[in-house]
């Protein structure tokens, strides 16, 4: 009797084991990835300029870090999951606690391949298809009165806060508070510092390395703003739309990672992503063609935003690519997403520069009362606008982010991931307004 009670408890045992799962992989399959990472890595082998290989050591390092963020008491109510997996890799870069042979092929995909370009492309294009055209028509017109309204207040309450603790108002905007609502690295710092060296006449590489650390904190605050915003969308569902901005009778949700299970047409999926990729294209050329012959530089990613969300509020996208965005979408968010992550934490986030901040704290306070105020600002004005406040505070804030990388953590944090078209909004639309204004405010004041 005892002998049959065993067995069916080894029995129970084993199936709970199978059962079990790393992200959306079964236990024996992640073990078996994860060994094989393990073996490659201590035999030296470790491809270099291989896809595979890294999209392998993302995948065995992303899963499992997610889970132990989602498991962190507190943090696991602040965006744990999103922390832990893009920012702890980072630290273990720092104090090397990663092979070498890892770091060095996960940086060169991510650097290389323009990997975070795709991974925004196919969201965008697959959750924009998916939405009903009178709600975008309504959401977007009212998320840019919101997103001037955030620069603003922002930028005010910023400037106060550091002039009232000793800071000078010049070092406060020009070089605190504007790069947090710049639109990241590449299209905001970057652009903002050379602006800036045209005009005090000073080393552009100083001035990018002094702006840099705010950047990356502002969109530290943004990314603990969301998980808190997600977990206040929990507490009170009359807040937040789950993904929605606006309470459309005739909105057709998306088939988001939170729904139920739909149908996956794999040729309308696949029809999705070609046209997404046929985007990209056409707006890769659009930005030669103002670059070249009219002397104005339009970034590819706003070109294939604006292209899209008018194509679909003109009624230009067929019904079958609308139903492939749907799964387009849904594929991009939970099979990309955590690596991505990942990889954005080993190559993209500079421990050594993230610290940089911390030996300020009239700096850190600034910081906080910036993304603090964008945020505020965007969760009263919505609700007085008719829109989901949660939602549209966590879209918004995505203005205080890394650009791209700051707008995947944020949404990650916040599980508001078919957000993204309006996220790319506030980056590229408030960070182009923020950066436009701050070169010329100096130019006037120097």
């Amino acid at each position: 009797m005892s002998t049959q009670t065993e067995t069916k408890q080894t029995k129970t045992f084993v199936e709970k084991l199978k059962g079990f799962k790393i992200g959306f992989i079964p236990l024996p399959l992640y073990l078996l990835l994860a060994i094989g990472y393990a073996l490659m890595t201590f035999a030296e082998k470790v491809p270099e300029n291989d896809m595979l290989a890294a999209l392998g050591i993302m995948t065995v390092f992303a899963y499992l870090l997610e889970e132990i963020g989602k498991n962190i008491p507190v943090l696991n109510s602040l965006g744990g999951k999103v922390l832990v997996v893009t920012f702890f890799p980072a630290f273990m870069v720092y104090k090397n606690w990663l092979p070498q042979s890892t770091v060095k092929v996960v940086s060169d995909f991510m650097n290389n391949t323009n990997f975070l370009m795709f991974f925004i492309t196919l969201l965008v294009v697959g959750s924009i298809a998916s939405m009903n055209r009178h709600t975008l028509i309504k959401a977007s017109s009212r998320i840019i009165i919101i997103l001037i309204l955030c620069d603003i207040i922002g930028s005010l309450v910023g400037t106060g806060v550091g002039m009232m603790l000793g800071m000078s108002a010049w070092k406060t905007y020009f070089f605190i508070v504007a790069p947090i609502m710049a639109g990241g690295v590449g299209e905001g710092a970057m652009p903002l510092s050379m602006g800036y060296a045209a005009i005090i006449a000073k080393d552009q590489d100083g001035i990018f390395g002094q702006i840099l650390p705010c950047v990356m904190l502002g969109s530290l605050v943004a990314v603990l703003c969301a998980g808190a915003l997600k977990k206040l969308g929990d507490v009170r569902p009359d807040l937040t739309g789950n993904g929605k901005l606006i309470d459309d009778p005739n909105e057709e949700k998306l088939a988001s990672l939170k729904g139920g299970k739909v149908e996956v047409n794999i040729e309308q999926t696949l029809i999705a992503g070609v046209v997404a990729i046929s985007i990209y294209f056409l707006a890769v050329w659009v930005e030669h063609i103002f670059k070249t012959y009219v002397g104005f530089h339009i970034p590819s990613p706003v070109i294939l935003l604006v292209s899209v969300m008018g194509a679909k509020m003109l009624g230009f996208i067929p019904k079958e690519i609308e139903e492939g965005g749907n799964s387009l979408y849904g594929f991009t968010v939970k099979g990309i997403t955590p690596p991505l992550l990942f990889g954005v934490g080993v190559a993209k986030t500079d421990w050594n520069k993230l610290i940089e901040v911390f030996n300020s704290p009239a700096a850190i306070l600034t910081i906080i009362a910036t993304v603090l105020a964008i945020v505020a600002t965007a969760y009263f004005v919505s609700k007085a606008l008719g829109l989901y406040p949660v939602d549209t505070a966590i879209a918004v804030s995505c203005c205080s982010g890394q650009g791209g990388t700051g707008a995947l953590a944020i949404l990650g944090a916040g599980d508001r991931m078919e957000l993204m078209p309006f996220a790319q909004v506030a980056v590229r639309l408030g960070g182009a307004m923020t950066v436009t204004f701050a070169i010329f405010l100096m130019g006037i004041l120097s």
